[in-house]
């Protein structure tokens, strides 16, 4: 129809963002109108149960069948809080094709079907955004697929889950032990009752899959992504890395291959230079550094979740989907016009930092020197920590640049050397020019 003065918007979700949206909705409602050139409208509120009693939001608008809401004639953008992938999905698809745009904080919806869902809203001339699926209130999408829009960016590292980044900061800070922190962190509810989304590295890596396919215009999906958690990160490790001036970070990383032609994205604790930016970001804030030829280096920094913050980026994207409305702009497609491979992280280049337990006895780093070498890579230092009675000594070797698939081989060959008793610890190190 014509352009109309009232925008009309309905959730799918009431939980925490839900209600804070909704509160958002009337509390600023006269901000909002200004911003967005029309009065924002709630008209329906879909839940699992519409007995439970809800602040804010008049028991009138809600109702337990999402499916009546996306079907609805007059409703014009559907923002969705509930989270999930059915019946989520069937429901976006539904809303987009009845012409309304869409709003989701879905990481995990988003991260394996943008694609399909950006086609029907392409199709169907509205909008699909989702500034709250990745780092809370940090507005890092929309920089990224517009403000960087004429740059190349070659790689994005980033803390993006609060609940790792709150575990790793406790045992760096305090000396605090993984198992106990994780309980503390529960006991805060910073941590799930079952915490393996987070600790086993799956949301930072669907959050991930979001970003890499932005920052370089190339669909990427989750299960392109390489994904390893923070449950083998021991106090040992963090201290080790402390000595050597680095902090362990849980870092989603995607960048560009040395070819040019593909990406990698990849989810893995890492060591990061002290002086580096990311390594001052504490207990549950992200932070996302973007590398890019014009640009060159930038960092966006902030809280990564919870109601309010998740609620912001809602409105932000909220707003700017009603001004479109009102402007009769339609949806822009998403471009993924780069078409560049996802690849397997071998083809990662990054530095490795090995803690070997070795036989103290001579012609052992001659051994060990060798081994490196037949894998070209090459060793950047070297450092012995200690000698115990037994004649065994614990080195540290960091080395250069070098593939990850090479890194990785040299691994397995030094587990097989007499020399070496245990391979105690390997860590990536990121961060470093």
């Amino acid at each position: 129809g014509g352009v109309s003065d009232v925008v009309r918007v309905a959730l799918l979700g009431g939980g925490t963002v839900g209600s804070q949206v909704a509160r958002l909705l009337t509390d600023s409602a006269e901000d909002l109108r200004q911003r967005a050139g029309a009065t924002l409208e709630l008209v329906a509120v879909a839940v699992r149960d519409t007995a439970k009693p809800r602040p804010g939001i008049d028991p009138a608008l809600l109702t337990d069948d999402p499916m009546s809401v996306v079907t609805r004639d007059d409703v014009d953008i559907v923002v969705e809080v509930m989270g999930g992938l059915d019946p989520t999905r069937e429901l976006l698809e539904t809303a987009l094709a009845n012409g309304a745009s869409v709003i989701s904080a879905n990481k995990a919806l988003l991260s394996e079907h943008s694609a399909s869902l950006h086609q029907i809203a392409h199709d169907h001339g509205v909008d699909l955004f989702y500034e709250a699926a990745v780092a809370g209130a940090i507005p890092l999408l929309r920089p990224l697929r517009e403000s960087l829009a004429g740059d190349r960016v070659s790689r994005v590292l980033g803390i993006v889950n609060g609940t790792t980044n709150y575990i790793l900061t406790k045992m760096d800070e305090e000396g605090a032990d993984y198992a106990d922190v994780l309980a503390e962190a529960q006991r805060l509810g910073y941590a799930e009752a079952d915490p393996t989304a987070d600790v086993g590295g799956h949301d930072a890596a669907a959050k991930a899959a979001i970003l890499a396919t932005l920052a370089f215009h190339s669909s990427v999906t989750l299960f392109d992504v390489y994904c390893e958690g923070i449950t083998s990160v021991t106090l040992r490790d963090v201290e080790a890395a402390r000595d050597l001036g680095y902090v362990i970070k849980l870092l989603a990383v995607a960048e560009r291959t040395a070819d040019g032609h593909g990406v990698v994205t990849r989810v893995h604790p890492a060591l990061v230079p002290r002086a580096h930016p990311l390594a001052s970001v504490r207990d549950a804030f992200n932070a996302v550094f973007v590398e890019a030829e014009s640009a060159g280096q930038m960092m966006f920094y902030g809280r990564g979740a919870g109601g309010e913050p998740t609620a912001s980026a809602v409105l932000g994207d909220l707003v700017t989907a009603a001004r479109n409305r009102q402007a009769g702009a339609a949806g822009q497609a998403q471009s993924v016009y780069a078409g560049l491979t996802p690849r397997p992280i071998g083809e990662a280049t990054t530095r490795y930092i090995i803690n070997l337990d070795v036989a103290d006895r001579p012609g052992v780093l001659a051994a060990i020197a060798t081994c490196f070498g037949h894998h070209d890579v090459s060793i950047q230092t070297v450092r012995q920590d200690t000698t115990d009675e037994a004649g065994r000594a614990v080195l540290l070797i960091g080395t250069h640049a070098a593939l990850d698939a090479d890194l990785s081989a040299t691994v397995d060959a030094l587990r097989d050397l007499d020399a070496v008793n245990q391979v105690v610890s390997v860590m990536r190190v990121e961060g470093v020019e």
